[in-house]
């Protein structure tokens, strides 16, 4: 049970390292560059620059009504709303967006809001691609209010989710959002059909080779890699993407890469310790006494006992 403990809790310190990685300005910046239309042919370097205050990361409640929060009062006496940043603990246990921001486009004119949420596989307990579409239906629901009031639908902010699924089987990327199929004449229906937006990225489980379609793969790809060192992540994204390494980063690297190595060590605890209480179940279900198992097995007869205990009780 201990050993399950610590593993959860450096497992959820690993998820917040790679947030705060995912969510360095520079880093976004490439996967603005390479993934959504808008930033396309720019520089990561020119992106960042568009980036507006701070990116979000970890707190703000995708839940409905906890989005929001009354932020203050503007001179006529209205509310102002924004995001959610209340502190993470007055929402303990409650589902909060990867990264969050806005981003101003190349023409200055307009404002997208971005989420990026990572995964470290393809789940397996529900489809991916139905949690994006409740992510993005409340980045835009949770608009109202926000970004405009009554009935003003076309204030409404064009809305990107992207995400980022490690340990694919190939590299990949799609773009999933609204088509207009004429079933019944041509009328042109008022009205912005590009709001939504999902962008799937898939990254396999061995580094592509320096190729430009695969860039951004490459890129993610080495940044969040369970096998190189930091030395080897640091080489990439200084000599092939031109990242400073500034000394910020690299610890938070150089953290991340201690904690996986800390996930694969407790994993091969819990395994071992897991085959060996099975090895003890089956002795003592084959008639073995406490005592005789402690003698084969080095164990005080105390721990012995309290793993047939265990065993027995499920």
């Amino acid at each position: 049970m201990k050993n399950a403990v610590l593993s959860t809790d450096i497992k959820a310190q690993y998820d917040e390292c790679v947030k705060k990685l995912l969510g360095r300005k520079i880093i976004l910046a490439h996967i603005l560059a390479k993934s959504i239309d808008e930033f396309r042919g720019m520089r990561p370097e020119e992106v960042v620059h568009l980036i507006e205050g701070e990116p979000l990361i970890s707190k703000v409640p995708v839940e409905l009504g906890l989005t929001n929060k009354i932020v203050g009062v503007d001179e006529k006496g209205n509310e102002i709303v924004g995001l959610n940043t209340e502190n993470s603990e007055v929402y303990a246990g409650y589902v909060r967006f990867d990264i969050i921001f806005y981003v101003r486009t190349k023409d200055g004119a307009s404002q997208i809001i971005i989420n990026i949420e990572a995964q470290k596989t393809d789940p397996t307990d529900y489809d991916i691609l139905n949690r994006a579409i409740f992510y993005i239906s409340r980045m835009i629901s949770s608009q109202k209010n926000r970004e405009f009031k009554g009935s003003n639908y076309n204030d409404i902010k064009k809305v990107y989710s992207i995400w980022i699924c490690m340990n694919m089987e190939q590299n990949s990327m799609n773009h999933i959002h609204f088509v207009n199929d004429a079933v019944i004449g041509n009328h042109e229906w008022k009205g912005k059909i590009d709001l939504i937006n999902i962008i799937m990225i898939g990254i396999a489980k061995e580094l592509p080779e320096q190729d430009e379609r695969y860039e951004l793969h490459r890129l993610l790809g080495a940044l969040l890699s369970q096998k190189l060192t930091v030395d080897e992540k640091m080489s990439i994204m200084e000599t092939e993407y031109d990242i400073e390494l500034e000394e910020n980063l690299r610890r938070d690297v150089s953290t991340m890469c201690n904690l996986s190595e800390g996930i694969e060590e407790k994993g091969i605890a819990i395994g071992e310790a897991r085959a060996e209480a099975t090895m003890i179940a089956r002795m003592h279900k084959n008639g073995m006494q406490p005592e005789q198992i402690a003698a084969v097995t080095e164990k005080s007869i105390e721990e012995v006992r309290k793993i047939i205990a265990d065993c027995e009780n499920g």
